[in-house]
């Protein structure tokens, strides 16, 4: 019947218009949700994260911090600091906040990634390595964890030897200049993290929480005399916090803060974009299949070999016996 027929047509053209119009709304709902990071805000693998960013942050300020109390400075006959005892303190504090970083990635990042910094935590929310909610956790967590940090150590060390208390601070130099200098610095930091845990690249040997420690070493032998290489707003905020002093202390937000997305977007989206990689085929194949495989040329295509089969004589027959 054409009648029936029509209607069911038109009836499940509707039915199926709904479904897609359903489909369609659920889908920006989802992405959105996914985008954001709420999907697994209610594990305990999430907030286990969370908590080892806070962790980790209160010991690295603790440890890094403390190498700047000056117990060992000798002052000469006018109570002045000697120069070579200043920089002998300066690669004491390298050293110490460079394998601090390095020690604390290694015990945490297979928990949180061991961010360990809201300007690598802002990075990675960039280059969408992690979601909004979770980064904004990671950033609380950090600057509490900071200011804990910070605050332990001030509450161990004696007064008299407090000084500072490695509180950032700008040298001899303009706000704009240190602005220029933490910039540049936590670019170096960022674009060595993105680089030695790119997941893409088989060429990586060694230890990428010791490459990153390293990073951070340079960075304060090379900027301690000009901004104290802060690199990390909270390792910046904690001690300012617990001293209330917050002299200039834009420059260690933004700073680090700018450097650190040029340097994601740079090594993400031009350097090494995910658009160009080809994996190899020792990357997607197990060994005995490999073994058995080649790559088409000018294309990705696995093709199988063909295998060379040794050449057997025919087995005896009765006449060739018989002919002996």
């Amino acid at each position: 019947m054409p009648g029936v027929q029509s209607q069911g047509t038109i009836r499940g053209s509707s039915d199926r218009a709904a479904i897609g119009s359903s489909s369609a709304a659920s889908k920006p709902a989802t992405s959105l949700a996914v985008m954001l990071g709420f999907e697994g805000i209610k594990t305990l693998d999430f907030w286990r994260a969370v908590g080892a960013e806070f962790l980790a942050m209160l010991l690295f300020v603790l440890l890094g911090v403390g190498s700047t109390i000056g117990w060992h400075d000798v002052a000469d006959a006018s109570g002045v600091v000697t120069a070579k005892e200043k920089v002998s303190h300066q690669v004491l504090i390298a050293l110490c906040f460079g394998l601090s970083i390095a020690t604390t990635v290694q015990c945490f990042g297979h928990i949180s990634g061991g961010h360990i910094n809201p300007a690598v935590t802002v990075a990675m929310m960039v280059t969408k390595k992690i979601g909004l909610v979770k980064g904004l956790l990671y950033v609380l967590a950090q600057l509490f964890g900071g200011v804990a940090g910070a605050g332990l150590l001030f509450s161990v060390t004696p007064e008299s030897k407090r000084g500072g208390f490695g509180v950032s601070s700008v040298g001899e130099i303009s706000p704009g200049t240190a602005l220029v200098v933490e910039l540049v610095l936590t670019f170096q930091l960022v674009f060595t993290i993105f680089a030695t845990c790119d997941s893409k690249r088989t060429d990586l040997g060694g230890s990428a929480s010791l490459a990153i420690g390293l990073s951070v070493t340079i960075g304060h032998l090379m900027g301690i005399p000009y901004t104290g290489a802060s690199m990390n707003p909270a390792r910046s905020f904690g001690p300012a916090m617990v001293k209330l002093q917050f002299k200039n202390h834009w420059v260690y937000w933004l700073g680090p803060m700018l450097g650190a997305v040029i340097a994601a977007v740079l090594y993400h989206y031009i350097f090494c974009p995910e658009h160009d990689f080809k994996p190899r085929l020792r990357q997607v194949l197990p060994n005995d299949v490999r073994d058995d495989m080649a790559l088409k040329p000018g294309s990705l295509q696995p093709v199988k070999k063909k295998k060379r089969t040794e050449r057997k004589d025919p087995p005896p027959t009765r006449d060739v016996l018989s002919t002996v």
